[in-house]
């Protein structure tokens, strides 16, 4: 889906900085919340790890930049709570309001009357017995823009790329996200070029992309 969580290539969010020996936790309650995500799989909030990051990204656009790394976690984890029936919504308004929640406060989490299950890029009904492309391929991304969660980025669709390995066959983040059953897909590992993407320096851009964002490319006169 394209949202505020698609980042990726965006102008005006600087440099990505990495402190060594940075904490693991920067508050007491990034540990806590990390441990209700965990304890929430264990309790049916949700089936995987897509379907989690799909809940991160349908909160609040505005908490999304404001809120924080694991600030997000917990936005995505109420949406899941209440769309999976452990917790109401009145529920966690009044145990916040307890803690000293305002009126005014923003809120993330964002949960509808029933999880989505639109999915994202479709793919092949039957379980692929072979790679559709062998290394050195020539490919082009999905210009797709899919109302569902995919794990292609939006700054790399519609572009050309080439095959530099393939990975065998994993669960497809796009269904998996939406509770569809689907048969496991091939992933690769597509090299592009940061011209191709509109980067102004020149460097070589690796992304691990799945089959059904594939297609190969015309041959070139």
């Amino acid at each position: 889906m394209d949202g505020i969580h698609d980042l990726g290539g965006q102008p005006g969010f600087g440099r990505v900085d990495h402190n060594e020996g940075e904490p693991v936790f920067k508050a007491r309650w990034e540990a806590k919340v990390f441990t209700l995500v965990n304890a929430a799989a264990r309790a049916g909030a949700y089936q995987s790890v897509d379907q989690f990051r799909h809940a991160v990204e349908r909160i609040d656009p505005e908490a999304y930049l404001k809120h924080g790394y694991y600030g997000r976690w917990l936005g995505g984890l109420e949406t899941l709570l209440v769309e999976a029936g452990i917790l109401s919504t009145e529920t966690i308004t009044a145990r916040a309001r307890i803690l000293g929640e305002r009126p005014g406060d923003l809120i993330a989490a964002r949960p509808q009357a029933a999880a989505p299950n639109d999915g994202g890029i479709p793919c092949t009904a039957s379980a692929p017995k072979a790679p559709l492309y062998a290394l050195n391929d020539q490919v082009r991304s999905s210009e797709l823009s899919p109302k569902g969660h995919t794990r292609l980025p939006s700054y790399a669709r519609g572009k050309p790329g080439l095959i530099t390995a393939c990975h065998g066959t994993w669960i497809y983040p796009d269904a998996s996200a939406h509770a569809i059953e689907c048969p496991q897909q091939f992933l690769y590992t597509v090299s592009f070029d940061s011209a191709d993407l509109g980067f102004e320096e020149r460097f070589l851009l690796n992304l691990d992309l799945f089959e059904p964002y594939l297609t190969l490319s015309e041959p070139t006169a």
